[in-house]
């Protein structure tokens, strides 16, 4: 299993806004891939003091080349949406990981 974890660090102001946009419009796009196993939300509870929310958005891939495909074919699509509507108003960064 191929685990891809990607971290939003984002401004406490849009939470409510950013959270629904992630969860009505960028994981169903995600998931209408087909290629995604399984998806999960999750929020970080050990924030650090950085004026910041931290969120983790974990799509599990039962092999690789279904990550590669979702990451050549999908993946630049899919974050230019959270751009749209969330330009500076956030960082971010991604991990691969493999289930061993």
């Amino acid at each position: 299993m191929i685990l891809f974890n990607i971290t939003y660090s984002i401004d406490p102001k849009i939470e409510r806004e950013w959270l629904r946009f992630m969860k009505t419009e960028y994981v169903p796009m995600v998931k209408a891939t087909d290629l995604p196993a399984d998806a999960k939300i999750l929020k970080l509870l050990t924030e650090l003091d950085n004026g910041a929310v931290t969120y983790s958005f974990q799509f599990f891939f039962r092999a690789m080349e279904e990550f590669l495909t979702y990451h050549h074919t999908f993946a630049d699509a899919h974050q230019a949406k959270v751009d749209e509507r969330f330009a500076n108003q956030y960082a971010t960064f991604r991990t691969l990981l493999e289930e061993i």
